[in-house]
């Protein structure tokens, strides 16, 4: 088992020097991606719950539901935990959006990697130019890998917060 990890390690290793230093920023980023979709998965299994019950049992509570106040208090109570559900959401959004970005940065500096070979060596030697290609080409790769896991897990998630959103809406009855 042990021999298994380390050679797995030496493989990401070997992986992330081929594809450059742009490939540490995008799993930074991926790693940062993931750790908000989890935490929002988590929020929303445990945490939202809870928040639910307390709005719901604060609103029971409640002598008067039928004012125009008992209405804006409402309105107030779904909003605030509207706002926590969708908490770092956008966050996520944006991180999914900047992984194929990543990966077309890897795609330029492997490009310039290239370039300083053919006008260091002359008219180009394949086998050097080789390594600039695998940086230009593996980032893109990877970014769009990464943007792909995480457009199907955000979409996921952010289907599961409208439904939430509307059962909270649905379970505070106005009258």
């Amino acid at each position: 088992m042990m021999l298994f990890l380390i050679e797995l390690w030496e493989s990401v290793r070997d992986f992330m020097n081929t594809g450059g230093i742009v490939l540490y920023w995008l799993a930074l980023v991926l790693f940062i991606m993931w750790v908000l979709m989890i935490e929002r998965y988590l929020y929303l299994t445990t945490g939202f719950p809870k928040l639910v019950k307390t709005v719901l049992g604060n609103w029971d509570a409640r002598e008067d539901t039928t004012s125009w106040y008992a209405h804006r208090i409402r309105e107030a109570w779904i909003s605030q935990a509207n706002e926590k559900l969708n908490a770092r959401m956008q966050l996520i959004k944006t991180m999914v959006a900047m992984c194929p970005l990543i990966g077309l940065l890897g795609t330029v500096t492997g490009m310039v990697h290239v370039f300083e070979i053919m006008a260091n060596t002359g008219t180009g030697n394949p086998r050097l130019m080789a390594s600039g290609i695998s940086m230009a080409t593996i980032p893109t790769m990877a970014g769009m890998v990464a943007a792909l896991s995480g457009v199907f897990f955000s979409s996921r998630l952010e289907a599961k917060v409208k439904v939430a959103s509307h059962r909270l809406v649905d379970s505070m009855p106005h009258h």
